[in-house]
């Protein structure tokens, strides 16, 4: 995969579960987080747009939830991006920092709305221009 954006984080006490892992709605978090600063990497504010009436909501997600995180690890949040039709389809992966063992592998599709209604955004489709790896 040709990652196209990274962050890294840390694992916070409070997002691990009995079993001493993250659990596993917490990589949803890490995430969207990813997606907004990769939004900010380019210059748009989701909550501008959303100002403006413009939305990027979620449609669908793919998961894969492979080898676990635990409290104060570190790691690395990267994405790619590609564009089927209105859509726009992240794949998300997330290793641990430490070894760069793969912990969390999602596609996560998003639509864009105007004002409520389905739409294609051209504030998003703007933003994406330069760094969408293939049109469908």
């Amino acid at each position: 995969m040709d990652y196209i954006f990274e962050t890294t984080m840390e694992v916070r006490d409070y997002e691990c579960d009995i079993e001493g892992i993250v659990n596993n709605a917490n990589y949803l978090h890490y995430a969207e987080h990813t997606r907004h600063l990769f939004l900010r990497s380019l210059g748009v504010s989701f909550a501008a747009l959303h100002e403006q009436g413009y939305d990027a909501v979620v449609a669908r997600m793919k998961l894969d939830f492979k080898t676990p995180l635990r409290c104060d690890d570190h790691f690395v949040s990267r994405l790619a991006l590609e564009k089927e039709g209105i859509k726009y389809v992240f794949h998300q992966a997330i290793y641990r920092q430490s070894d760069m063992s793969l912990c969390f592998r999602g596609d996560i599709t998003l639509v864009c709305l105007y004002q409520g209604q389905l739409a294609r955004t051209s504030p998003y489709d703007e933003a994406f221009a330069k760094v969408i790896s293939r049109e469908g």
